[in-house]
């Protein structure tokens, strides 16, 4: 679907991590692991990684360093929404525990979306429509993943962080064009096969058995890999160049290409296809590895950080992944504010 906003801007981004660093040079995997073929593969040297925190303490500490260099009142802040696959509880939404943890007002609209890769765009739709629609003029988005629902080996992609995006009412600001998209027939690509209301929680869910080579069980994730590349490198080149096509616009003037950081090789592919030079890619990639839904936010405020915040800048945004979903995002920035990188 397409869908545009008007009056709307990015006022600023924050992202927080752990300060645990891992470094894929001194992972010992086993023992043909080869440290520097899978940094040439997957693109990441190092990641962070920490199970003393959750999505949730990474975007809170994200937020509150971001509230506090806009210099906004947390009373103003009427809309937060919390994207992550890796909630506090199945119940009560992270968002209302969010809202409390952050002082918000009790009249603050607060709602979860349980979505990975494509998240932070889909977050930011959802936030744009309400926005569009009320009287709010200031609002959250916060996104991200950290400790997961179910202990399992140290994955060799997935870094933690949590982000906030704060998002202004400003009369005659350019807004937001998106592209948004959904594929259930690759549910199974990737998936985590049990805890949820379809295959409850048993005892045999803890059997360990070796998928791809590796001991997990049905509570951690696996991934089709081939499949998912395949989705990568096809769906999101189509979404941007549709996206430019439906409003009118050249999408290679965009100043950057900001995409979700899932692998280096896949990446590259992304670009070519679409005629744009790697300069206008910035990677988080290589110093946070794959942060799911927190890809885009952490990308800017770390790798665009002092380039861009007094100028005006066109982007275009993509998320893509676990659904399968897609998400594509046009957008301008204007004296944005990026915070320094929050570390727990």
């Amino acid at each position: 679907m397409f869908c545009s906003f008007k009056d709307l801007k990015i006022a600023g981004i924050a992202a927080g991590v752990p300060k645990n660093v891992v470094k894929s040079e001194d992972l010992n995997l086993s023992a043909d692991y080869d440290a520097a073929a899978f940094i040439e593969t997957t693109g990441i040297r190092e990641r962070r990684y920490s199970n003393d925190f959750t999505t949730s303490d990474l975007c809170c500490a994200a937020a509150e360093k971001l509230i506090a260099d806009l210099g906004w009142e947390k009373s103003e802040i009427g809309i937060l929404v919390f994207v992550s696959q890796n909630a506090d509880y199945i119940l009560p939404a992270t968002a209302c525990i969010l809202q409390d943890r952050l002082g918000l007002d009790k009249e603050c609209y607060a709602e979860d979306i349980a979505l990975g890769c494509s998240g932070w765009v889909y977050g930011l739709s959802t936030i744009a429509g309400l926005m569009s629609a009320g009287t709010v003029k200031k609002a959250l988005l916060l996104a991200g993943d950290a400790k997961r629902r179910a202990e399992y080996p140290l994955d060799t992609l997935m870094g933690f962080s949590g982000t906030a995006t704060a998002i202004a009412w400003e009369d005659g600001a350019p807004g937001f064009k998106f592209h948004l998209g959904t594929d259930g027939s690759g549910a199974q690509a990737i998936i985590i096969p049990d805890g949820g209301a379809r295959n409850m929680t048993t005892l045999h869910s803890f059997d360990m058995e070796e998928v791809d080579g590796k001991m997990i069980n049905r509570l951690t994730p696996r991934m089709d890999g081939m499949d998912v590349f395949s989705f990568a490198i096809t769906v999101p080149p189509k979404s941007i160049k549709k996206l430019g096509e439906y409003y009118g616009f050249d999408y290679q003037k965009a100043d950057y290409f900001v995409f979700h950081q899932g692998n280096v090789i896949m990446l590259n592919k992304i670009i070519k296809k679409l005629k744009v030079e790697p300069e206008r890619m910035p990677l988080s990639l290589p110093y946070y590895g794959n942060t799911s839904s927190a890809s885009i936010p952490i990308t800017i405020a770390t790798q665009l950080k002092g380039k861009i915040e007094n100028k005006h800048t066109k982007f275009i945004g993509c998320g893509f992944g676990v659904g399968l979903s897609w998400g594509t995002v046009a957008f301008e920035t204007d004296s944005i504010v990026l915070s320094d990188l929050v570390e727990l």
